[in-house]
């Protein structure tokens, strides 16, 4: 397992995951980081549904100023493998999973040895210190980097991935996840659980916007990322990818709700 301590990061932090391919939602983000002077910490996933996975790598990779920290997510664990497939954690057989055979496929076919080179190389788990608190990011979980923990998950999941998190790291008083798309926060026992959300896909309520987070003196607030979602979804469909994640982008609701438990369910 690759672990990174990042030390102190003296400026205003802005938490992200899951670009998922989606050049135009990053391209917002970065815009909007620069403006307001903050730093990014990001939770894994570059590649995903969209349609640009390797200009994603480039302007992610191009960052080192403002990209405070970045580790892997289990995409980014697979394709550096080259492995089959996405690695995502869906059941098999059901629609994400099948889904997720073509823009696996899309990404997989447009990366060479030196991006697998680079996805290999990124941290499994990283902590960094920011105005008198550690934190630790972990994209799903400490020993399986797919875990979904959602909002309504059981404390006690929470309690075991904090408990591994503090071997790995040492004492903590907060963690930054991702991997759900949710955007959501815990307080488990004291320590504060941060999901910063995906910028490449809205969070299935409905509306185009992504989410994101940003970390200052008086904590973790979240917020709508507004970006050109017609031209992402206009280009999913100019590379040949399936209709249904293009749509999502434009409806704001996932092509399928398997993935979730039912509380978070439309109905």
């Amino acid at each position: 397992m690759r672990l990174a301590d990042l030390g102190e990061i003296n400026a205003p932090l802005w938490l992200f995951g899951g670009i998922y391919s989606n050049l135009q939602a990053f391209e917002a983000l970065l815009a909007g980081a620069k403006q307001a002077g903050a730093r990014l910490i990001f939770t894994g996933d570059a590649i995903g549904y969209g349609a640009n996975p390797r200009q994603v790598l480039e302007r992610l990779a191009g960052q080192g100023d403002i990209v405070a920290a970045m580790i892997a997510g289990n995409v980014e664990r697979q394709l550096g493998a080259r492995a089959h497939d996405c690695g995502c954690g869906f059941t098999p057989g059901t629609t994400c999973a099948e889904l997720s055979r073509g823009w696996y496929a899309h990404a997989d076919g447009r990366l060479d040895a030196k991006w697998r080179a680079w996805m290999r190389a990124l941290p499994d788990l990283a902590a960094f210190s920011h105005l008198g608190r550690r934190y630790g990011i972990v994209h799903g979980g400490v020993h399986d980097i797919s875990r979904f923990l959602w909002p309504s998950s059981p404390a006690a999941d929470f309690r075991a991935e904090i408990a591994a998190l503090q071997k790995a790291l040492g004492p903590l008083d907060g963690v930054i996840a991702g991997h759900c798309g949710l955007a959501f926060e815990r307080i488990i026992d004291g320590v504060h659980w941060i999901n910063a959300g995906a910028i490449g896909m809205p969070p299935h309520d409905g509306r185009p916007t992504t989410r994101y987070a940003s970390l200052a003196g008086d904590g973790v607030r979240f917020h709508a990322l507004r970006y050109d979602h017609e031209s992402a979804a206009q280009a999913m469909r100019a590379a040949g990818l399936g209709p249904q994640y293009a749509d999502a982008l434009q409806s704001g609701f996932w092509p399928s709700e398997e993935v979730l438990p039912g509380a978070l369910r439309r109905g």
